[in-house]
Formats: structure tokens, C-alpha cells, sequence
């Protein structure tokens, strides 16, 4: 399986703490099940640099293991930002250095 990373997206007045949350999240997450590769964290403070979508902030990630990006995609479909004007951007992630290449002193400019 190739890992997927989730960004959750929130609405830019979105407010951290809804009663509901907790619980659509604990259901979202128990949906993804065996495919949880990192569960992540939520963000609090963030900035960005250049174009990162002009109505929603970042609000946490996941990584995901998924057979194919169209998969990834289908199983991000049930996080409970996407009912409150938010989204999630999913993107493969691809491995740039292998754990073997690093002992043996390659850097990224060897690729």
C-alpha cells in the first residue's frame, strides 16, 4: 500500500472545540481503521507562503495507507470538515531518500 497524507482544511472562522466534534472525528477515525498509517495532530498556530486557497486554513493532517489515490480520496470523503465549508487536500507521498541511501551519506542533491 502507498501512504497518502491528509491536510484538513477548515473554514477560516472555524472554531476549535464544538461539542459535536470529538465525536464525528472518533467516527471518522474509526472509519479509516486499518488504513491510519499516523493519525496526526491538529494545528494551531500556521502561516503559509505562497497560494494555500483564500477561504480555509490548515487544521491538522493523517497519513494514510490506501491501494490508490482514487481510494485515498474516497476515504477522505467522510471527514466531518467537508460538511462545514471545509476540505481535505490528499497528495501521495513519495519517498526522496531511503533510510540505506542516508547511512550511506547521500543527500538530496545526489538525486
Amino acid at each position: 500500500m502507498t501512504n497518502f497524507l491528509f491536510a484538513y482544511r477548515a473554514p477560516l472562522d472555524f472554531a476549535q472545540g464544538d461539542p459535536g466534534a470529538a465525536e464525528a472525528w472518533g467516527a471518522f477515525f474509526a472509519g479509516l481503521g486499518p488504513h491510519i498509517a499516523d493519525a496526526g495532530n491538529p494545528i494551531f498556530s500556521r502561516g503559509a507562503v505562497g497560494q494555500t486557497g483564500p477561504d480555509t486554513i490548515i487544521s491538522g493532517y493523517s497519513v494514510i495507507s490506501a491501494d490508490s489515490l482514487d481510494e485515498a480520496l474516497a476515504l477522505a470523503g467522510d471527514c466531518p470538515l467537508i460538511g462545514d465549508r471545509g476540505g481535505v487536500e490528499v497528495g501521495e507521498i513519495t519517498a526522496m531518500l531511503t533510510p540505506e541511501l542516508l547511512r550511506n551519506g547521500a543527500s538530496s542533491a545526489a538525486l
